[in-house]
């Protein structure tokens, strides 16, 4: 008994089948997270290491490569990135994606504790982190306000910031523009000239009559008693009228305090970095996701904090979200439930409209809510989310879950018009179709084989899109097998026939004729066939590529860079000018700078498209991209601005998780100066190009850098020690922490220093007073020399050797396959022996996938082929089966041509899913084909009768896939742009495979009919029949 028969036996068994499938996808899509992409993320640590002032030639040979060199032996690292700096150190370690975080962790931290004796006395204690400094936050939200800026500052850290540091998923919470409170004691140099005082003076005066610590305990047998030497300051008065005692360790014989050379102020650091929002000075709080989390779960969670923060916000203060990078996602996701809905109304229109019965096209309609809630329930079992590649699979899929069901509704209907009763009819023309249904299905399961065991983070993309179509399939086949002839069986009448009945029996008949008169041209026919899609093979390399296709998100980020060694001062001014120029453009909602010395980057928000308003220039509202390019024109008058670039945050750096750029290559090497002109040239050729825009590396030089060389005969001469310089120079120019002060139970560091105004110019260096060993006051000039020059900001280095990232974003009407070949070409004529390019994010993303889509679209069409083969028990059959393949691909690339879209990894899944489904047609003809010719007729006169018996089968099937993907075509809301090039490759490429498909697969199988061994299968049948 088949399952179809079980069915029309037991139908209360169908109907509990589709009950507990449609209950249980209900319950698990109800607990489905949201998120822009696959919640993929290859395990990354970072490793921070402070040592302060210690210039980045230093900092890695004495930090960053022994820490490299211990990472390498820890198991699964994938990748080693690292970037030292002025005083700090930062090693990014990339595991595999099958390595368990937590245990990398503890393995990597293992590692770094047997090299830290290695490192420098005076280093700071490594640190490492599971976040990557990389990742973008997901949001950022500004306090802002009319109080003081210091209350805005400590309010931000101690209440604000911890309180979304807690939230479920938060990872971390970094501070934009905050600066952190510090007790400062400003020196004067003339008061301390005055009374023969150094720095040193007074940096002990701090440590010796403001310290506090533990003095035992008393114990009279019946209590104990601690003891504490109240020796803390407890006010910042009671610091400033601390006693200097001595003067190089000889006393002062009168009372001299700190506040007599030195004026003592609770403020803040010095400001090296600000934030601004909407015009106004602020903190900006960027939150930051733990990994595997769901970006949308976090935010939500975000904003109701900040709607219970503003209930008690003090007077003055306000806190805002500037810049929200999951409301694309919200809104995406919205858009694309719309859109399924859509496609659901159009494939039920056709199957109405082919079967003419409401009563059969209900019987067919069952299997779609049936296979997508069977979906839904295997995706929350294997925690997936509801992503761009989840939803593609799901709209796509719903005009192929169908299919099934069309056979068998055809084929019931078919008999039952023939004059057999609706039991009957159900019971044979179920059993008929069966194998096709099911051959047909594992055809689309098979072709996903392969690309469900593709490795890396765009493998894991790809196998939620093919576990999730794979899960509809087949519960579409299990519904195909019981609803759909249960449902015959049962609601199943006589009709008046469909509307299109009549253009259609047209169709059949010009069909037939032509079918019978192509079988008189068999080759003629297969070789014209083949010949269009040799053609449209070249018609491919016309049509452009690229990794993904950008899309609107309405974000952008802006990063300035100016001269290495610009001011703060400066960079702020200049920072002024593009935020004037960016709220000058009505597109933009809102924004959030963050200003550093010598660079900036700014969060910029854009309404929605269809709020903005009509540009007067183009007469259009202008997209996230267009406005990047009016921007871009305008930043290049701001003077001062080294370089302004655009980065599109829909970009992402496929392996890191990171927003990269379209265009991005390292470039490896031994010596660093050659690796900066390397670099140089190479995003010199970039941007005139043509092909690409906002084109530069991330070698930066030219710091100015005052070397104070001690010229050691003369300071021993004068009896003063190196230690005293470094330590008199640290003091009034970098400051130095001379002990904490306590206030409101938090600790805060207390800086020693030179005035601002007294550390403007050398001169003033050169005049330091410094004691010597006799007492004696000496000027720093006497014992040393004084050397500027330029030096690097950063060194980077990836895998253990120096590199220079050179990037660039691909420039209006190019394309990213246009721009990375054009790269790769130049750099073979600038870069020599000995040195590397070396593809990076989205650019090693773009080579990566396509070669291991290739591949796996190979493989699965070998194992689509072994299915068949064992399916069929025949090794001609499958071949004629998959000539249908070759046909979808030139509707496919003839599509995205005439569309303008183009080859990304969207267009790519869309073609493999087409693989699957072109095979369905051809199963039909050739197992119909079969059945006809074991009934006695020869090769011809079975293609005559079984092609267009199941030509309404094939066309019904079409068109439903066709509808299905009509919605997702249009440019419709956000995330368009990745729904598009999916859903015209499948149309193009149905209509052109099944145009072909309906004339070459018989004509192909007439042709091979010849090689089949009849002679064996008929001896076996005599042989197996003699053992009955």
């Amino acid at each position: 008994m088949t399952l179809s028969d079980l069915s029309i036996k037991n139908p209360v068994l169908a109907w509990m089948i589709m009950a507990a499938v449609a209950l249980f996808g209900l319950i698990a899509y109800s607990g489905l997270g949201v998120s822009q992409m696959p919640d993929v993320d290859a395990p990354t640590l970072n490793i921070s290491t402070g040592w302060e002032g210690a210039a980045p030639e230093v900092m890695e040979k004495e930090i960053t490569d022994i820490i490299e060199e211990a990472s390498l032996g820890v198991e699964g690292v994938e990748e080693i990135t690292s970037s030292s700096s002025r005083g700090r150190s930062n090693v990014t370690v990339l595991f595999s994606l099958d390595r368990n975080i937590d245990a990398a962790l503890q393995d990597l931290q293992s590692a770094v504790n047997r090299v830290v004796r290695r490192l420098p006395d005076d280093a700071d204690i490594p640190v490492i982190t599971k976040s990557n400094p990389e990742d973008m936050p997901i949001m950022w939200l500004s306090v802002s306000g009319e109080r003081d800026k210091k209350f805005i500052m400590e309010y931000t850290r101690d209440h604000v910031k911890d309180s979304f540091s807690t939230i479920k998923g938060v990872s971390e919470v970094s501070l934009g523009g905050y600066l952190d409170p510090k007790v400062r004691v400003w020196l004067d140099t003339k008061k301390m000239a005055a009374n023969e005082i150094t720095a040193e003076d007074i940096i002990s005066a701090v440590e010796q009559g403001h310290r506090e610590s533990p003095a035992g305990n008393l114990d009279n047998g019946a209590r104990e008693t601690n003891i504490r030497v109240m020796g803390e300051a407890g006010t910042v008065d009671e610091i400033a009228s601390i006693i200097i005692p001595a003067r190089r360790g000889s006393p002062i014989w009168k009372t001299l305090r700190i506040k007599d050379v030195a004026v003592v102020e609770d403020g803040l650091e010095d400001m090296t970095r600000l934030a601004r929002t909407d015009g106004k000075e602020s903190v900006g709080l960027g939150v930051r996701k733990q990994r595997g989390e769901n970006s949308v779960q976090v935010a939500e969670r975000v904003k109701k904090k900040v709607a219970e923060i503003k209930k008690t916000l003090p007077e003055g203060l306000e806190i805002e979200i500037r810049s929200d990078g999951t409301r694309f996602i919200r809104e995406a996701a919205d858009e694309m439930i719309f859109v399924i809905l859509l496609s659901v109304i159009l494939t039920s229109l056709v199957c109405w409209l082919f079967l003419g019965s409401l009563r059969s096209a209900f019987s067919v309609f069952l299997t779609i809510p049936m296979s997508i809630l069977g979906a839904f329930f295997l995706m929350r079992i294997m925690g997936f989310t509801l992503n761009t590649f989840t939803f593609l699979a799901v709209s796509l899929v719903i005009g192929i879950v169908v299919d099934d069901a069309i056979m068998v509704a055809e084929n019931v209907t078919r008999h039952f018009e023939n004059g057999e009763n609706k039991i009957r009819a159900s019971i044979r023309g179920a059993r008929e179709i069966t194998f096709a249904a099911v051959a047909a299905t594992v055809a689309i399961l098979a072709i996903f084989i392969p690309v469900i065991f593709m490795e890396g983070v765009i493998g894991r993309y790809f196998f939620q899109f093919g576990v999730t179509i794979s899960a509809a399939v087949a519960i579409s086949l299990l519904g195909a097998l019981t609803l759909t002839p249960m449902l015959s069986s049962q609601l199943m009448k006589k009709n008046k026939g469909s509307i299109i009945d009549k253009p259609f029996n047209v169709f059949k008949g010009w069909y037939t004729k032509t079918l019978e008169a192509a079988l008189n041209h068999r080759k003629k026919v297969v070789f014209g066939a083949f010949f269009i899609f040799a053609v449209s093979i070249f018609l491919g390399l016309a049509v452009k590529k690229e990794f993904s296709p950008a899309q609107d998100m309405g974000i952008m980020i802006i990063r300035a860079q100016l001269a290495p060694g610009s001011a703060l001062q400066a960079t702020d001014k200049a920072m002024l000018e593009i935020e004037a120029i960016v709220t000058s453009r009505p597109e933009v909602s809102a924004y959030f700078a963050n200003i550093g010395a010598g660079s900036a980057f700014m969060f910029v928000s854009l309404f929605d498209k269809k709020e903005r308003p009509v540009d007067p220039v183009t007469k259009k509202r202008l997209s996230q991209q267009q406005l990047a390019n009016v921007l871009r024109k305008e930043f290049k008058k701001v003077k001062g601005i080294r370089n302004a670039n655009i980065q599109d945050p829909s970009v992402v750096s496929v392996g890191a998780g990171r927003r990269g750029y379209p265009v991005e290559f390292v470039i490896t090497g031994p010596e660093w100066d050659k690796l900066s002109v390397y670099a140089s040239a190479l995003a010199e050729e970039m941007d005139k190009s043509g092909l690409m825009t906002d084109a530069d590396t991330d070698y930066r030089t030219g710091m100015s850098e005052l070397r104070i060389v001690p010229d050691r005969k003369k300071a021993f001469d004068r009896g003063v020690s190196i230690s005293s310089i470094g330590t008199a120079v640290g003091a009034v120019y970098g400051g130095v922490s001379a002990g904490q002060f306590t206030r409101g139970g938090k600790r805060y560091d207390i800086i020693v220093q030179y005035r601002t105004e007294d550390r403007k110019n050398a001169d003033k260096i050169k005049n330091l007073m410094i004691r010597n060993s006799r007492g004696e006051m000496v000027k720093l000039s006497e014992v040393a020399e004084f050397k500027e020059e330029k030096t690097l900001v950063s060194i980077t280095r990836q895998d253990r050797e120096r590199a220079v990232r050179v990037y660039a974003n691909v420039a209006t009407g190019s394309s990213q396959g246009e721009a990375i070949e054009f790269t790769q070409e130049k750099a073979k004529e600038i870069i020599p022996e000995g040195y590397a390019l070396k593809a990076s994010g989205s650019t090693k993303g773009f080579s990566d996938t396509f070669i291991s889509l290739a591949i796996a679209l190979f493989l699965g069409i070998l194992i689509s082929y072994m299915v068949l083969a064992s399916q069929f028990n025949s090794l001609v059959h499958p071949v004629t089966v998959l000539m249908a393949l070759p046909f979808s691909v030139t509707g496919a690339l003839l599509a995205l041509f005439i569309t303008g879209n183009t080859i990304n990894i969207y267009s790519a899944i869309g073609i493999i899913l087409l693989m699957g489904i072109v095979k369905k047609n051809s199963i039909l003809l050739v197992d119909f084909t079969i059945h006809a010719r074991e009934q006695g007729m020869d090769t011809r006169e079975a293609i005559l009768h079984a092609c267009p018996l199941r030509l309404r089968p094939i066309i019904m099937t079409s068109v439903a896939t066709i509808a299905a993907a009509i919605p997702p075509a249009m440019a419709l809301g956000p995330g368009a742009e990745s729904r598009i090039p999916m859903s015209v490759v499948i149309i193009g490429g149905v209509i052109v495979s099944t145009l072909f498909t309906l004339f070459v697969v018989p004509l192909f199988y007439s042709l091979l009919s010849g090689f089949e061994n009849k002679e064996h299968f008929s001896e076996v049948k005599k042989v197996m029949e003699e053992f009955k």
